[in-house]
């Protein structure tokens, strides 16, 4: 594939502020990502492009790699105490990001993620990390191979199965990675080869925004040649990444959108928004996570469940397998004195949408996949959702009802 460039001004630096700009790329399709990381050096021979190779993380061994446009800076085996992508995160990426920023001043970067790693991570290492003095984080982009994805997405294989698990105690699904790349992005690409067929190339398309609404979307490599230049406008020195924006899991606590509902077929893509305030019955709902889960490509958000009113539970399936696990308390369900714990955007929320009865308490759940029955699913959540007798009861004996859930989400003392 070529590569053509006529980048002239593509960027001004902001008076406000001066550090060096990164562009994250993350990717579970190797051969696509470094494509879109080849373009966008040979567009600007000052960049700096960072990576890292994890096939030995579990030796111990990382190799970092640092190079230009005009050849490599750095080929070195790093030795980690724990052989982990978290360690390599802390003990090596974030701190060859700011040693290069004080090396190369006024050179940009862009950080290639390992194909195992969920961007969210390097978000989450960052946090309270003296790196974000010397370098903003500018982009997290996610690039998808349209060839791969939907193989990727239908894929009951977890990471140790093709040999990609980053820890000995790495259990992520396949789908559960790359979902999880998409949705933390705030940009994707799509990339396809010119050959590509145009129907798929739409509905791989349409999915990508369902599962992620609030990301900017590009197509890319259906051309025989790259127009290095657009994909540096498009890509760099974009300002989209927002460090307060939640991870996945505390966006509708957050007040942020979970999804978009379009029930209506786009090229067979449905995504199905269900939102109640009444709680679930913990039996009904057990017995129905198989139907409910089984054809959606993914579904994610939070509910609540009548027989352990006070905390939150987080949703998520990718890859055939559901995960719920606890996000804390509802403010509903604590002292007023404790309410200062939480963010202000979640106060804000809660407030926006508080009920006299219920509170905050309420379940936002997000449907996506091929072909789905919108009808179906949203009839049978809601008969998973407390009767009008049974709400009648109270919360007291909501704590009754027969509970498979019981011990699954524990909560700290809230006094």
């Amino acid at each position: 594939m070529a590569f053509r460039s006529d980048l002239s001004a593509t960027r001004t630096a902001a008076v406000e502020d001066l550090r060096p700009a990164v562009t994250v790329l993350a990717g579970f399709a190797p051969s696509a990502t470094h494509a879109v990381a080849r373009a966008l050096l040979h567009a600007d021979p000052d960049l700096l492009l960072v990576r890292h190779d994890l096939d030995g993380v579990l030796r111990g061994q990382v190799q970092r790699v640092v190079r230009t446009s005009g050849g490599l800076l750095e080929d070195v085996t790093v030795e980690l105490v724990h052989g982990c992508v978290q360690c390599t995160l802390r003990e090596d990426v974030l701190p060859t990001l700011a040693r290069l920023s004080r090396e190369h001043p006024g050179r940009d970067l862009v950080l290639v993620l390992p194909p195992a790693v969920d961007p969210e991570s390097l978000a989450a290492a960052c946090a309270g990390h003296p790196v974000t003095e010397s370098v903003r984080f500018d982009s997290y982009v996610t690039v998808v191979d349209a060839a791969t994805v939907l193989d990727d997405l239908t894929s009951t294989d977890d990471l140790r199965h093709r040999g990609m698990h980053a820890a000995h105690d790495d259990h992520r699904g396949v789908a559960e990675l790359l979902v999880r790349q998409v949705e933390y992005a705030d940009t994707v690409v799509l990339w396809a080869d010119p050959d590509a067929d145009g129907f798929e190339l739409a509905r791989m398309g349409t999915l990508l925004h369902r599962l992620a609404p609030w990301a900017t979307h590009f197509t890319d490599g259906v051309t025989p040649v790259v127009d290095c230049a657009r994909m540096t406008r498009r890509l760099r020195d974009t300002r989209r990444h927002d460090p307060n924006v939640p991870g996945m899991l505390g966006r509708v606590m957050e007040g942020f959108s979970i999804g978009v509902h379009e029930p209506a077929a786009d090229c067979g893509v449905v995504s199905v928004l269900f939102h109640a305030r009444r709680p679930f019955h913990p039996q009904r709902l057990h017995d129905a996570l198989e139907d409910l889960t089984g054809e959606a490509l993914r579904s994610r958000g939070q509910c609540w469940i009548a027989s352990q009113p006070d905390g939150a539970v987080g949703w998520e399936s990718a890859g055939g397998g559901v995960a719920l696990g606890t996000l804390g308390f509802w403010l509903a369900a604590l002292p007023t004195h404790r309410w200062d714990e939480a963010t202000t955007l979640r106060r804000l929320a809660a407030n926006l949408n508080w009920d006299p009865y219920y509170g905050d308490r309420g379940t936002s759940l997000v449907f996506i996949g091929l072909h789905l029955d919108p009808a179906a699913i949203t009839d049978l959540l809601r008969a998973c959702l407390l009767t009008d007798d049974e709400v009648a009861g109270g919360f007291d004996a909501w704590r009754d009802l027969p509970d498979p859930f019981a011990n699954c989400f524990p909560l700290f003392e809230k006094d």
